[in-house]
């Protein structure tokens, strides 16, 4: 018998233990894996297929080692999925949203978003999930709590609503929670002082209710508390103890106290469109770090304190649209970064200190609207702003006393013209009449969902929107004979008619959805055809081909408007011969008029009228050059349009990205003014890749149109780019309000007309 070393045999059965234990776990691991996978691929389902997954098509490979792209990243730990995110195209949104499914703005009815997140919590080691621009919607599940172990929960962009889950709360390893551009409409919850890890709070664009949740105020670890344009109101709490909050953006709410003392790390304080009161505190002297303070549209009062011009890292300050008075120091200090200043729109008086009046091409200031003893930028006399702030509370009281009285006695009109209406509609039913006579249905009128500035003043002597008979347009346009023709719109087939009397009408021929209700409808024409603006293009009436029932197979829909005989913005800006090209001066008339046409669909129509197809081919000049919106307001009849697209348009990034934001889209309308109609042909690409030209004068000569920089003064040329800038962000909270829009241009104008008078005066 052979004697084998006992130091051999102790190998030969450790190597055996070894690949025992390889025998027993490799099943188990791929079973693991196999069960991430199956999950993957079922929210892919869920999802109902979405590009971003595309590649989960034809990957055969181990999900974990999948290249990351700008919209799909997996990324693994032990065989287990620990980072997910997934962008889609999902972006647009719908004017209102129901809670309900939009076509091709959300996932369809079949989505359930309880079973996607049952999908979802099977990926049990997930630290990252990132789900954006998907869909989504649905009011947010309770179980979004089992994901003990996250860290980073993004679902911006989706069509959430309701309420934000109280168990959140119990998420205690959040570092960044982030749920902008949803649908949350209620208060949200006052029990976050749990997340004791939570970094980064970002619900911007919801619906959010109710008073900001002081529990935030006891999180030492937040660096950015993000709110902004919701409809949360009452008091602010002191964030003091904050010790490490760098950003607090607040704008667009409700909030109504004093402003509260801020911690001595803040870099960021946008507060603007509230309304704050009293004054500035004195303390903000002592915030070193604050680089961006905007306090502008609120109440605040009294002298701002000098000290927030001298701030050592401060660049950016804008105080306007308050009610700011007394005198600013003649020897204030500027501090060397300070850039942007903005103090207009208020009752400040005196001079203007040397070093916001002596600027150069590093600092721009805006003082218009004050009684400042200095002869640029309008200024209203001495008595304008000796009002005290107190008179201003008082009138404020006052104010709202009034419009509670007028709130009051519209109601009563609207429920008084409800009941007349009811009862005389039941007495032409009676009758034999059709009951489209009537106009606006009763509830329509008592619910005020879509009132214009006219009918909110109470006046009742606008007509009803004119109902045309086929038989009208087809006399009109010799039976839509392709000699009326004009061509394909952005939305439907436009022709040129004649009518009886004469006058010359656009036509626009859409086919009907087969859900439309027609009473509904009407009812929506009939309003829209109460938005009357100078720089709108009027809508006259409309014809419901076969519109006798409610039952719309097979009908079509023709809209009347007047005509506008002199083409359209984007074809004169195409014209380079001498004499028949548009120079700057003109060309910021024309868009002066745009921004007044779209700032009164926003603020002049309740609610505020969206998504308006902004694009010089919709900008309509009549005989006088003076500028016509078309195509506007087609968002209110959505849902009884059987197609609603752009035409032919769908390749072009300046009309599909962020299409519902009519600031972003006036923006390209802006570049194309500056640049050429190539801007339009090339789109946000075009703009990102010589955005940096403008910032030089050899960059503006390649890439402004001659003719602009023929006819223009380089100081209203650079207000006109700053504002293009500003308009085009692609962070949406970035972008300017249509009223800054409207400032900023009509501020352009002044200057050019100043130069203008000046280089004539020579």
């Amino acid at each position: 018998m052979r004697y084998v070393p006992r130091c051999t045999m102790r190998h030969f059965f450790s190597l055996y233990l070894v690949v025992l234990s390889w025998f027993f776990f490799i099943p188990n691991t791929q079973e693991l894996q196999a069960a991430q996978t199956q999950a993957l691929l079922q929210l892919r389902v869920h999802l109902e297929y979405p590009s971003s997954l595309q590649i989960l098509d034809y990957y055969q490979g181990d999900l974990c080692w999948l290249s990351p792209s700008a919209n799909l990243s997996i990324k693994c730990e032990d065989d287990e999925v620990t980072e997910l995110k997934i962008t889609g195209e999902k972006s647009l949104k719908p004017p209102w949203f129901k809670g309900y499914a939009v076509p091709n703005q959300t996932l369809s009815m079949n989505f359930s978003i309880d079973s996607f997140f049952i999908t979802l919590t099977r990926l049990t080691s997930l630290r990252v999930l990132s789900l954006v621009s998907l869909g989504i919607w649905g009011p947010l599940p309770d179980k979004i709590h089992s994901f003990t172990l996250l860290q980073v929960l993004d679902l911006s962009s989706n069509f959430l609503f309701g309420d934000i889950p109280p168990k959140i709360s119990t998420m205690v390893k959040l570092h960044a929670l982030t749920l902008d551009d949803n649908y949350f409409n209620t208060t949200m919850p006052d029990s976050f002082d749990s997340l004791s890890n939570l970094n980064i709070l970002s619900v911007k664009s919801n619906g959010l209710k109710g008073s900001f949740p002081s529990s935030l105020g006891k999180i030492k670890t937040l660096e950015v508390i993000s709110l902004s344009h919701n409809e949360l109101s009452g008091d602010l709490p002191g964030l003091s103890s904050l010790t490490g909050l760098h950003v607090l953006d607040l704008r667009e709410n409700h909030l109504e106290s004093e402003l509260p003392l801020l911690p001595k790390s803040v870099v960021t304080v946008l507060l603007s469109n509230n309304s704050f009161s009293g004054e500035i505190p004195k303390q903000f002297h002592e915030l070193d770090q604050l680089q961006h303070l905007d306090l502008s549209s609120n109440y605040l009062s009294k002298t701002p304190p000098s000290t927030l011009f001298s701030l050592p890292e401060i660049s950016y300050l804008n105080l306007a649209s308050n009610v700011l008075s007394g005198t600013l120091p003649d020897k204030l200090n500027c501090g060397s970064k300070l850039g942007f200043v903005d103090i207009s729109r208020n009752k400040l008086s005196g001079g203007l200190p040397s070093c916001l009046a002596n600027t150069s091409d590093s600092r721009v200031v805006r003082y218009a609207g004050n009684c400042l003893s200095v002869d640029s930028q309008n200024q209203y006399r001495g008595s304008y702003c000796k009002e005290s702030s107190s008179g201003w509370k008082s009138f404020k009281t006052w104010e709202v006393a009034v419009v509670m009285v007028i709130i009051v006695v519209l109601v009563l009109v609207l429920l008084g013209s409800s009941v007349f209406l009811w009862k005389k509609y039941h007495s032409r039913k009676t009758t034999g009449q059709d009951n489209s006579s009537i106009g606006v249905p009763s509830e329509i009128l008592a619910n005020a969902r879509f009132i214009s500035q006219t009918m909110k003043l109470g006046t009742q002597t606008i007509p009803t929107c004119r109902q045309f008979s086929i038989e009208e347009l087809k006399e009109a346009t010799k039976n839509f004979d392709l000699s009326t023709y004009i061509g394909q719109g952005s939305i439907g087939k436009m022709y040129k008619g004649k009518l009886d009397n004469g006058s010359y009408v656009a036509i626009r021929s859409l086919a009907l959805s087969k859900k439309c209700s027609i009473q509904t409808l009407r009812a929506k024409l009939d309003l829209l055809s109460k938005l009357h603006h100078p720089n709108l293009v009027s809508l006259l009436g409309h014809c419901i081909d076969g519109g006798g029932q409610d039952d719309s197979n097979s009908h079509k829909l023709h809209l009347v408007y007047e005509y506008v005989p002199n083409g359209n913005y984007h074809a004169h800006l195409s014209e380079f011969s001498v004499g028949k090209a548009i120079k700057w001066s003109d060309r910021l008339a024309i868009l002066i008029g745009v921004a007044k046409a779209v700032h009164f669909l926003h603020t002049g129509v309740i609610p505020g009228c969206f998504s308006n197809l902004l694009k010089t081919k919709n900008v309509l000049l009549d005989e006088h050059r003076i500028p016509k919106l078309s195509d506007y307001g087609m968002s209110i009849i959505t849902e009884e349009i059987e197609k609603f697209e752009a035409k032919g348009e769908k390749s072009k990034p300046c009309l599909r990205t962020k299409a519902d934001d009519d600031v972003y889209n006036f923006g390209f309308i802006l570049f194309e003014s500056l640049v050429g109609p190539i801007a339009c042909d090339k789109g946000e690409t075009f703009f990102l890749n010589e955005k940096a030209s403008f910032g030089s004068q050899d960059g503006r000569r390649k890439i402004v149109d001659p003719t602009v920089l023929t006819t223009c003064s380089q100081e209203s040329l650079s207000i006109a780019i700053s504002i293009t800038t500003k308009c085009i962000s692609p962070e949406s909270s970035f972008r300017p309000s249509f009223e800054d829009v409207l400032w900023n241009l009509q501020y352009a104008a002044q200057v050019q007309a100043t130069a203008d008078a000046d280089q004539k005066s020579d």
